[in-house]
């Protein structure tokens, strides 16, 4: 599309942080009908001996919930793109229950997606520095650190989104302090930078190389691949980024360098990204959605003080939803499928190098 057609995009899927903050539009509350139902369902399960990766939806019954699912699936496609649902009473349940219920609820939204090479279905966000055995694999000296390495340590993250239609969280436990969340409208940012450099704007919707870290994809045959940061269809925005993706490929002989424009780019997309941020402080029991195809998000650096009970963990699902938008063509190289409501995202099987 040529840079003359580029239009701002309009409606309640590009806001500014400090409006959300006022209005708090985005923020929903559990009843205690809601919070019956849950622990009725989570019973049942008890009672029939189900193990959390097989609850199936049927077998987590949530009548009366149909109003809140249709609300919570439409935001986040045709609204703000971001809900959190504030309440759930965790200091009731162990982390076994919260893991139940948190699976059982995300069979209604959508369908759950494998995190990693490895089979990670309900992944844990926490500090894994002092581990013996990390989820991640640690960089070799002089590398970049992979997404994954970054999430799972006590650090700063950078605007990103995961590769599936919706993530959700669920704060489990909080940090002693920091960790603050922050989320960005991926169309305010499109706005930003239309109206301030359009001729950036314009290299986003161009290739960008990206890695496929070992930690996320496995033994992958394809090591890099090319996909826009930004693109447009049906009149709607998606975009897939992480930054590190973009560096980690730059550590391959046969990825073309970054153009000065591509770096200048994505450095406004980071500034304008930080002015218009909703910073969003979890409570323990908040589970949070976010459309990857318009929100982006990250979080501050924070410290733990596990003896004080002081240590962050949140529960995270990956999710496709039956009401996805379509996406560009060329977006299959990393979804699967472009199709509206297909089954998409995730990584589902453990690949192989590819034949010499």
């Amino acid at each position: 599309m040529a840079e003359t057609a580029r239009q701002p995009i309009g409606g309640p899927v590009a806001w500014y942080g400090k409006d959300l903050a006022a209005s708090n539009a985005w923020v929903r509350h559990w009843s205690d009908d809601q919070i019956a139902t849950l622990e009725t369902a989570l019973a049942a399960i008890d009672r029939a001996g189900i193990p959390t990766l097989s609850i199936r939806r049927e077998d987590f019954p949530l009548p009366g919930f149909e109003p809140l699912i249709a609300d919570l699936q439409h935001e986040l496609e045709d609204g703000i793109g971001a809900v959190r649902i504030s309440g759930l009473p965790v200091a009731r349940y162990s982390l076994d229950d919260m893991r139940r219920i948190f699976w059982g609820f995300g069979t209604h939204v959508g369908t759950l997606l494998h995190q990693n090479a490895r089979g990670e279905l309900i992944g844990e966000v926490r500090d894994e520095s002092g581990d013996l055995e990390r989820t991640y694999v640690e960089p070799v000296a002089g590398r970049v650190k992979s997404s994954r390495a970054r999430a799972r340590s006590n650090g700063p993250l950078r605007f990103h989104t995961d590769r599936c239609d919706v993530i959700t969280l669920l704060c489990a436990q909080n940090s002693m302090a920091g960790g603050i969340s922050k989320l960005v409208s991926i169309a305010t940012i499109h706005n930003e930078m239309l109206r301030r450099r359009p001729d950036l704007l314009e290299a986003l919707f161009q290739d960008f190389y990206r890695s496929r870290p070992e930690d996320e994809d496995g033994l992958h045959g394809e090591r890099w691949f090319k996909l826009p940061v930004f693109g447009m269809v049906d009149g709607k925005i998606t975009s897939q980024y992480s930054r590190t993706y973009v560096e980690q490929a730059q550590e391959f002989a046969d990825v073309p360098r970054l153009t000065p424009a591509q770096v200048e780019a994505m450095d406004l997309l980071a500034e304008i990204a930080e002015e218009n941020c909703l910073h969003a402080p979890f409570v323990e029991g908040d589970m949070q959605f976010l459309n990857n195809h318009v929100i982006y998000h990250g979080r501050t650096a924070y410290e733990d003080d596990p003896a004080a009970g002081k240590a962050r963990r949140l529960m995270r699902l990956w999710l496709s939803v039956p009401n996805s938008r379509r996406l560009p063509v060329g977006f299959e190289n990393l979804w699967g499928s472009t199709e509206p409501g297909a089954v998409r995202g995730g990584v589902t099987v453990q690949r192989v190098p590819a034949a010499a």
